[in-house]
């Protein structure tokens, strides 16, 4: 029972903090403006590339960054798949190629870039292997 009880209390934290990952980049600055947040764009090449695969699992799926960003940031995912099933939309696939072009013209990945409601660049990061905590610290210094 008491097992059953803290798989419940487990899942439902988990809920609490489910991640909006926005494809749509529109839709991403209205609701940064709605909610006078900024945006996290994230540059991935979540099937071929490793530091950004190691950046979902260690950072961005962890319980401590979840409950950040759900609080603080509009997330905003620029994914370049390679393998043929992973595919994008033909729209979104081009969208990420023209904010490639404003936002990461030197192709890198991943690239992590925090940005104001009104697309200014406030800072830049990529992979790193720290922890959250120290992530999120340095997410913060972009917004100071």
């Amino acid at each position: 029972m008491k097992k059953n009880m803290l798989l419940l209390l487990f899942f439902i934290g988990t809920i609490g903090y489910s991640q909006d990952w926005k494809t749509d980049f529109n839709l991403t600055k209205q609701e940064a403006v709605t909610q006078n947040k900024p945006i996290l764009l994230v540059f991935s090449g979540s099937d071929w590339c490793a530091p950004c695969i190691k950046l979902d699992k260690n950072i961005w799926q962890s319980a401590e960054f979840k409950k950040y960003a759900a609080e603080n940031l509009i997330l905003e995912r620029a994914d370049f798949p390679k393998k043929k099933q992973n595919q994008l939309e033909a729209q979104i696939k081009k969208q990420n190629q023209d904010l490639a072009e404003i936002y990461n013209k030197d192709g890198i990945f991943p690239l992590v870039v925090v940005l104001d409601t009104t697309g200014k660049v406030l800072g830049t990061t990529s992979y790193k292997n720290i922890s959250p905590t120290e992530y999120i610290g340095l997410l913060n210094s972009f917004l100071k």
